[in-house]
């Protein structure tokens, strides 16, 4: 195969390779870790902790309770803050945390259920285990009418309707190429290499490539988390809204990482080698002497 013919060859497989690289992270990541029933769990369980979803958690739970219990409205202000308060305080204990993995392992298996299915049904977050729990706790500290607060179904809208079936169809292409777009990523990558003339170039540029994949799986997980909350209902909190994001999404962030890490650093590898090799290669031989006419010997006669 000709040099030139081996060298673009080499290119288009390389470029392949850079592109399918981030592609590849992102439908792994979608079905082995947001897929995952435990590994969602490891994920949002440090949101209860957040002090942005709490407060998310408190103004739902007390927007349910005030719509059921009704107070004359010199009296409406101050339950209201005494119920918030009540509920941000219930936010901190054992019991609140186990209610929200309980709550995030149902709406996890309704997510999946929804994105897998054809339902139209929006996805919510039932946050009835909270309110009961912050019940117990207004009729222990013998609040008035507290023990007729009714524990209704408060549900905190997760996925949109209208959202689901462009979700649906993003999701179906990941779960298929989850395994299959990294193991080719990774073959291009190597068949590139191979096929080069010049592997060494070849080299630096799959780590310049993995490098730029990695910056554009940065940009499209920035990109991701901008849209999501430009996109979330006004009463939605936008800063608990960024938190499930961010956590969510932390290990695409951490693969970005390690895609621009090891990139830069095959590439800096390759440069390094070949600049050294370069200019350690040995001085080539000096001619040998030509003589001169008058040491050239004469013929003989």
């Amino acid at each position: 195969m000709p040099r030139r013919v081996r060298s673009a060859l080499s290119a288009v497989l390389i470029a392949l390779a850079s592109l399918l690289a981030p592609l590849g992270a992102l439908s792994a990541w979608a079905t082995y870790e947001i897929g995952d029933a435990a590994r969602y769990e490891a994920a949002t369980a440090p949101l209860a902790a957040d002090p942005h979803v709490r407060n998310a958690i408190a103004d739902a739970v007390t927007a349910g309770i005030m719509r059921e219990v009704h107070v004359r409205p010199p009296l409406k202000g101050p339950v209201r803050a005494f119920t918030h308060d009540a509920v941000r305080s219930f936010t901190q204990t054992a019991a609140y945390r186990a209610a929200w993995t309980a709550a995030n392992r149902a709406a996890h298996d309704t997510v999946l259920r929804a994105v897998r299915d054809d339902g139209t049904a929006p996805v919510t977050l039932d946050v009835a285990p909270v309110t009961e729990r912050v019940k117990e706790r207004l009729v222990r500290d013998r609040v008035p009418f507290a023990h007729r607060i009714p524990v209704e179904h408060t549900e905190v809208v997760v996925l949109a309707s209208e959202d689901l079936d462009r979700l649906r169809k993003g999701y179906r292409v990941l779960e298929l190429t989850a395994f299959w777009l990294p193991s080719l990523a990774l073959a291009l990558a190597v068949a590139g290499v191979l096929v080069s003339a010049c592997r060494r170039g070849a080299v630096f540029a799959t780590g310049v490539g993995t490098a730029l994949g990695g910056v554009l799986l940065g940009i499209a997980v920035a990109v991701g988390r901008h849209m999501t909350l430009t996109d979330l209902p006004p009463d939605v909190s936008r800063a608990a809204g960024a938190a499930v994001y961010d956590a969510l999404t932390a290990t695409l962030r951490t693969v970005t990482w390690l895609l621009v890490v090891l990139g830069v650093s095959v590439a800096l590898a390759a440069w390094v080698t070949g600049y050294h090799g370069h200019h350690r290669q040995p001085p080539p031989e000096p001619a040998p002497p030509v003589p001169t006419p008058q040491e050239q010997p004469q013929p003989q006669t």
